[in-house]
């Protein structure tokens, strides 16, 4: 890495070198050594040399801490390793679904990486590829299943069981490779899953030898099937609701915690410390505290590996990020937003005990906070009141019906109202953010881009994110930051919607006859590139 590719060793170099920054912050010079090897400073230091620049005469600004260009991206040939925690009705429609495009029986209707386009250049210029033909993504082909599931069910048993697919038209066609992806053992602890049970479980004398344990599952995977690179996705069940504590703090106190098997080491920390301990990226598409720890944070941003999290946004949380940035956008108020939900697979069943809806709930109820910041526009939003219902209703199975009642009020204060009613098949909705998150997560490794992936707040409830920042919640925002890094990663123009170059002097027709453009108001959206 160049010094131009390299922001950390321009900014040290600003300060007199790594000894005298070191004695400025009063560190040891092994820190900025780290800074300099990584060519990263960590965002907590950012407003400090910031301060100490002006303090010193040193310039110094906030974009400074960015580098100028894009990582180099290796070959995304080989194989690709999908490891699924969990082989229930979101990881057999994902298989399945992923088989049926292979076989070219199937669409990937809601995938990104696979249907969406990525505008490049100016408007004018008609340049839109196919978001695959522009990254360097791996192929379908190339992706081979594996998974972890306290049920002893193979793929084909829990397809047919979930009730997801066409059993004759969906499964029976590819049941000969549904039946060859079987279960291995998983670390399950029924305290954080009480509405579970099952045999398909691993014994070990400590919560560190179930890390060994999943370890040397990864390996032996990997092996078995060839793989160059592997992804992890934790398509699993909610845990109860744990809150962050001394434990999750620094790694000797988590591996200490580990050997004294202690509550507040849930299962799927387990997972994510193995991956991270075996340079495999990880995906959280639960609301549970998982990889969204300092200690697991730290460590992926050490070993390089891509985390991301949490909770799949499908449903009702979709449709609140699309409503929700749309009221503010227009500067309506807010009375009250109700949301209830019935739904009757496994999912349903675990949110039906109360500590597992806790963590489901603050999952939830989040996004619409952080959109319409009621601290910022008091008399709009800061006495709406929010709630949320699950409820768990067997025989509607994978279809979740959801129900939004918003009182909502305009121009003098007038009330109004907005139902919608949202009927879909959560796993239908989830398989493709699975798919576009493997691929994302294994560009990610590739082009060197280690901890947390926040451009892929696209894809959560509750977007794992810097520590300094609030998290992005606004569908459209998030859909402008992921395709603005992935031009970044190509080294492409970002686009910020501004527009104005359309319109100067001599680019339009004096009889108002803007030749196919589009007008002003239609290019004026948010102006900020969001990249950061």
């Amino acid at each position: 890495m160049t010094d131009q590719e390299n922001p950390a060793n321009r900014i040290i170099g600003r300060f007199g070198g790594q000894s005298a920054l070191a004695g400025l912050i009063g560190k040891r010079q092994s820190t900025v050594q780290h800074w300099a090897k990584t060519g990263r400073i960590p965002s907590q230091w950012h407003e400090r040399l910031l301060d100490l620049a002006h303090e010193q005469g040193i310039p110094l600004e906030a974009n400074d801490f960015v580098s100028d260009s894009a990582p180099m991206i290796d070959s995304p040939e080989g194989t690709l390793g999908v490891l699924l925690v969990g082989l229930g009705a979101v990881s057999s429609t994902f298989i399945a679904g992923v088989e049926h495009i292979r076989r070219g029986t199937g669409r990937p209707v809601g995938s990104i990486t696979q249907t969406a386009t990525i505008r490049l250049g100016k408007r004018s210029e008609n340049r839109s590829p196919l978001i695959r033909d522009f990254v360097p993504l791996a192929g379908l082909d190339q992706l081979v299943f594996g998974a972890w599931d306290p049920m002893p069910d193979n793929a084909y048993e829990a397809a047919v069981k979930c009730g997801v697919l066409d059993r004759h038209e969906q499964i029976e066609p590819i049941a000969d490779f549904l039946k060859s992806i079987e279960p291995m053992p998983a670390v399950f602890d029924q305290d954080y899953v009480k509405r579970i049970d099952g045999a398909n479980t691993k014994t070990a004398a400590t919560k560190y030898d179930h890390v060994d344990a999943i370890r040397e599952d990864i390996r032996q995977f990997k092996a078995a099937n060839g793989c160059d690179r592997l992804v992890m996705a934790w398509c699993a069940s909610t845990e109860k609701f744990i809150t962050e504590d001394d434990s999750h703090q620094d790694l000797e106190s988590f591996i200490g915690a580990l050997k004294d098997s202690a509550e507040t080491i849930a299962p799927s920390m387990i997972y994510a410390y193995a991956a991270l301990m075996e340079g495999v990226p990880f995906v959280n598409g639960a609301p549970n505290l998982a990889v969204d720890i300092p200690v697991l944070e730290k460590l992926a941003m050490e070993t390089g590996v891509p985390v991301c999290g949490k909770d799949f946004k499908t449903g009702q949380t979709l449709v609140k990020t699309v409503i929700g940035p749309m009221l503010k956008a227009r500067m309506l108020g807010l009375d009250g937003w109700f949301s209830t939900n019935i739904l009757g697979n496994r999912d349903g069943e675990v949110l039906d005990e109360p500590e597992n809806f806790k963590t489901k709930e603050e999952s939830k109820l989040g996004a619409l906070e952080y959109i319409l910041q009621p601290e910022m526009y008091p008399d709009l939003y800061a006495n709406a009141y929010h709630k949320v219902r699950i409820n768990y209703y067997p025989p509607r199975g994978d279809n979740k019906e959801g129900w939004d009642s918003i009182d909502l009020f305009g121009w003098l204060g007038k009330r109004m109202q907005l139902k919608i009613n949202f009927l879909c098949s959560d796993s239908i909705l989830a398989a493709p953010l699975v798919l576009d998150l493997v691929l994302f997560m294994d560009l990610a490794k590739r082009a060197g881009m280690a901890g947390i992936q926040e451009w892929l707040s696209f894809y959560f409830k509750s977007p794992q994110h810097s520590p300094d920042v609030h998290p992005e919640h606004d569908l459209f925002i998030q859909q402008t930051k992921m395709k603005n890094t992935l031009r970044w990663l190509m080294r492409a123009d970002q686009i910020t919607h501004l527009g104005m170059e359309y319109y100067k002097e001599g680019q339009i027709d004096p009889t108002g006859d803007t030749n196919g453009k589009s007008t002003l108001a239609e290019e004026d959206r948010e102006l900020e590139p969001h990249l950061a």
